[in-house]
């Protein structure tokens, strides 16, 4: 499999409905699908417009918040909140593949980052594509867009 390449770029924050967590990196496969799953279903009760699954990472502890772009104001319930990703300048890799190989991604930004001199400002974030039929058949087109927020 082909490293992703990397891209420096400005983004602007996207509202979010989410649920925080805190997990283990032996978690995450079940913590980030269970709390898309949690904010997807408090969405779709509410009639609230949404967009794709994200993953907003905050720190080496694994401090996380979990669940969906949104384009309509929502009142926080129970768990689910207001948030947003980051905006400002950001490297970015496009993975294409199984979510387990998405330490690729990953790799790939921190080794392009320590060659061009740029320092992580803290945060990370994964946006995942809107499921696809075709992704049971063929996993290597599921993809997955992965954030860094850099320092000024």
């Amino acid at each position: 499999m082909s490293r992703p390449s990397v891209q420096l770029t400005q983004v602007d924050a996207i509202p979010l409905a989410v649920v925080r967590r805190r997990a283990r990196p032996s978690e995450l496969a079940r913590v980030v699908p269970e709390g898309c799953g949690l904010v997807w279903d408090f969405v779709r009760r509410r009639g609230l417009e949404a967009g794709r699954h994200v993953a907003l990472y905050f720190n080496g502890n694994i401090d996380l918040e979990v669940g969906v772009e949104v384009r309509s104001a929502f009142d926080e319930q129970g768990e689910v909140v207001r948030s947003s990703t980051p905006a400002g300048t950001v490297v970015l890799a496009a993975h294409f593949g199984p979510y387990q190989g998405l330490g690729s991604a990953h790799d790939a930004m921190r080794d392009w980052c320590k060659t061009h001199g740029h320092r992580f400002a803290g945060p990370s974030w994964e946006i995942y594509g809107h499921w696809q039929p075709e992704w049971n058949a063929d996993p290597s087109a599921i993809r997955t867009d992965v954030f860094y927020l850099l320092a000024p």
